[in-house]
């Protein structure tokens, strides 16, 4: 059994919410703030990566 990798969303503001995306199957709505010397940040719930559009070693 294989599993998925997490998902990696390009985002343009240092602040985002994350709630799993699933609807009532997601988890409870987190905000996150990405630090900008960074340039991405992982939900603690979903492992979601978020990375700051531009920022350095943006996949």
């Amino acid at each position: 059994m294989t599993i998925e990798a997490p998902e990696t969303k390009i985002v343009e503001t240092t602040r985002v919410a994350c709630d799993g995306g699933e609807g009532a199957l997601g988890h409870p709505r987190v905000w996150l703030q990405i630090p900008e010397d960074i340039g991405w940040v992982e939900c603690p719930y979903c492992d979601c990566k978020y990375v700051l559009k531009g920022a350095a070693g943006q996949s």
